[in-house]
C-alpha cells in the first residue's frame, strides 16, 4: 500500500512538473534597435520555374492577367506582404549573367545556357527593366547581385550608371533609348555571390582583394544615389571568411557582409519536402536552429573589428532546402511547403529580429516555385504557401522597436529548445510577440511577463495544422491558413497561454 501511495505521489508530482509553464519576460529598453523591415526581404533567381512560368509569363500572354509580363495575382500577393526588397538575378546564376544581354529589343537579345540550373536555354526576355519596374510597382528596394565570377569591373560600372545616373552619359543615354527616362536609383549592390563556391571558388584572402577593386569603382555620383556595397559572405560557420573581410577591407568600401545558411542536414540526401518522418523533421530543425549560433558568432567577429556597427550583416539567402519534386516539369529546386517550413521560418525570423542591431537585411530563398517559396504556380493557378502566411503574420515587426525577451525553463524537443520568441513595439504603440513551439507532439504552457509594457488588451493569430506534413495544394489551397487565437489571457501584467504542438502564434497587445 505504501508503495502504491508513493508511486501515485511520484506520478502526480511529475505531472505537475510537466505542467509548469515556460516563463518569458518581455521588457522595454531605451537602447534597443529598430527591426529593419529589410529582414523580411525576398530573392528571385533565374532558376527552374521562379522567373519563367512563375513570376513572368510574358507581355504577349492573354490567358494570365499580367502587368508588363508579370502575373497580377503574384503582384497583389507580394504587395500584401509589404515586401521591402527583392534580390536578383542570383544566386549562382548572377556570376554567369551579363546584364547587357537583357536590355534593348527582345528579338535582338542573345540566348545563353543556364549551366547552373538544369542546362535550360535562357532567352533574356526578363531583364533589368522588367525587374526594376516590378520593384517600383511593389514599392520594394531592388537588390542587384553583380557578376564578379565571369564579369568585369567595367561591366559593373556600366550597370550602376545605367540604373542610377540622371545626367548625360553613354549608359544613361542608352537607358533612355530603351524607354526609361528617369533612373531607378538602385541602392543595394552585391559584389559577387558565394565567391567561395559557384562564384569563383576563391579563397577569402583573394576575394577580399577582388572586392576592394570592384568596390572602389562603385560609389554613387555626388548628390545622387547612395550605394550599399555588399560583400559576398560566408557559408554557415566559415568564421575565417568573415574575419578576413572585416580585417582586410576598409569600412569606407563596404556597407554590409553577407551570410548564407540553409536548413540542410545532408547535401547528398536532403530528404523529401512532404513525406518526411520524425527523424528528418528533427534533423531539419536542428540545422535551422543553428542560425542562432552562426549569426551570434559572425556578429562577435564583426564587433571585434567594427565596434560601432558601421558594417551590417545581410543574411541574403536562407530557408529550407529539400529534394525537388520529381514529377514537376522543369521543376529544378521545386518543393512543397509544409508546417515544417512554418517552424523554420518562425524560428529563423525570431533570430533575425533579436539580432537587429547588426542584422539589417535577410532574403528568403526563394519567392516563387523554388526552395522555401511563398508562392507556387501551375499555369493559371497560384497558391500561397504556409511560409507566405508566416511572412504575412510577422510583417508587424517591420521597422518596429525590438523588445528584449528572455526565456526561463524552456522545454526541450530532444535537445533542441522548444520555444522561440521575439517581440517589438510598432510606431502606433502596439506590442507584437511572435512565439513558436517546434515540439511535434506536446503543447506547452507559457507565462509572459509584460508588466512594463502597459498592455490593456490582447488578441492574436495562430498558424498550425493537424500534421507536420500538411501543406497547401492546388486542390486544397486553404488547408494551412492563419486562424484567430483566443487562448491568451491577460491579467495583472502577465499573459498566460498554451501553445499547441508545432504551432506559431503572433500576439498583439494594445
Amino acid at each position: 500500500m505504501r508503495y502504491l501511495t508513493l508511486l501515485l505521489a511520484l506520478m502526480l508530482s511529475s505531472q505537475l512538473f510537466a505542467q509548469q509553464p515556460v516563463l518569458i519576460s518581455v521588457t522595454e529598453a531605451s537602447d534597443s534597435p529598430q527591426i529593419s523591415r529589410h529582414i523580411y526581404g525576398h530573392f528571385a533567381e533565374h532558376l527552374g520555374r521562379c522567373i519563367y512560368e512563375g513570376l513572368y509569363v510574358g507581355e504577349e500572354n492573354k490567358t494570365i492577367p499580367n502587368t508588363e509580363g508579370v502575373r497580377n495575382d503574384i503582384i497583389e500577393a507580394l504587395k500584401e506582404l509589404n515586401i521591402p526588397n527583392l534580390r536578383w538575378p542570383g544566386g549562382c546564376f548572377a556570376d554567369t549573367y551579363h546584364w547587357k544581354d537583357g536590355v534593348g529589343p527582345k528579338d535582338e537579345r542573345p540566348t545563353i545556357v543556364n549551366r547552373w540550373w538544369g542546362g535550360t536555354t535562357e532567352d533574356n526576355s526578363f531583364g533589368t527593366h522588367n525587374f526594376l519596374n516590378l520593384c517600383e510597382v511593389l514599392g520594394a528596394e531592388p537588390y542587384l547581385s553583380a557578376n564578379v565570377g565571369s564579369g568585369t569591373v567595367q561591366e559593373l560600372i556600366d550597370w550602376v550608371q545605367y540604373t542610377n545616373h540622371d545626367g548625360v552619359s553613354p549608359m544613361a543615354d542608352w537607358r533612355r533609348e530603351n524607354g526609361r527616362e528617369a533612373p531607378w536609383k538602385v541602392k543595394y549592390w552585391g559584389v559577387g555571390n558565394e565567391t567561395w563556391g559557384c562564384g569563383g571558388n576563391m579563397t577569402a584572402e583573394y576575394y577580399a582583394d577582388i572586392y576592394r577593386q570592384y568596390a572602389t569603382f562603385m560609389p554613387g555620383w555626388s548628390g545622387e544615389t547612395e550605394i550599399y556595397r555588399i560583400a559576398s559572405g560566408a557559408s554557415e560557420d566559415d568564421y575565417h571568411w568573415t574575419e578576413t573581410l572585416m580585417k582586410n577591407v576598409p569600412y569606407h568600401l563596404m556597407e554590409a557582409v553577407a551570410l548564407h545558411d540553409y536548413a540542410v542536414f545532408d547535401w547528398s540526401d536532403k530528404g523529401p519536402s512532404v513525406n518526411f518522418d520524425d527523424e528528418i523533421y528533427f534533423k531539419s530543425m536542428e540545422q535551422a536552429l543553428k542560425m542562432e549560433e552562426y549569426v551570434t558568432k559572425h556578429i562577435e567577429i564583426m564587433d571585434k573589428y567594427d565596434p560601432e556597427s558601421k558594417v551590417a550583416l545581410f543574411v541574403d539567402e536562407w530557408g529550407g532546402w529539400y529534394d525537388a519534386e520529381p514529377e514537376v516539369k522543369n521543376g529544378v529546386l521545386y518543393q512543397q511547403n509544409t508546417i515544417r517550413d512554418v517552424m523554420i521560418a518562425g524560428t529563423v525570423l525570431n533570430t533575425f529580429n533579436n539580432h537587429a542591431r547588426r542584422v539589417k537585411m535577410a532574403n528568403l530563398a526563394q519567392m516563387v516555385n523554388v526552395l522555401q517559396a511563398v508562392i507556387l504556380t501551375d499555369k493559371e493557378k497560384m497558391i500561397k504557401t504556409p511560409t507566405y502566411h508566416v511572412m504575412n503574420m510577422y510583417k508587424v515587426h517591420q521597422d518596429a522597436q525590438l523588445l528584449p525577451s528572455k526565456i526561463e525553463g524552456n522545454m526541450e524537443f530532444r535537445e533542441l529548445p522548444s520555444i522561440s520568441v521575439s517581440a517589438s513595439r510598432d510606431k502606433t504603440g502596439k506590442v507584437h510577440i511572435s512565439l513558436v513551439n517546434i515540439d511535434p507532439e506536446n503543447e506547452i504552457p507559457v507565462e509572459l511577463d509584460v508588466a512594463g509594457l502597459d498592455i490593456k488588451n490582447i488578441d492574436g493569430q495562430i498558424l498550425t495544422s493537424d500534421k507536420l506534413q500538411d501543406h497547401n495544394s492546388f486542390d486544397a489551397p486553404e488547408k494551412v491558413t492563419p486562424k484567430e487565437f483566443k487562448g491568451a489571457k491577460l491579467k495583472k501584467g502577465s499573459i498566460s497561454l498554451t501553445i499547441p504542438a508545432h504551432s506559431l502564434i503572433v500576439l498583439q497587445g494594445k
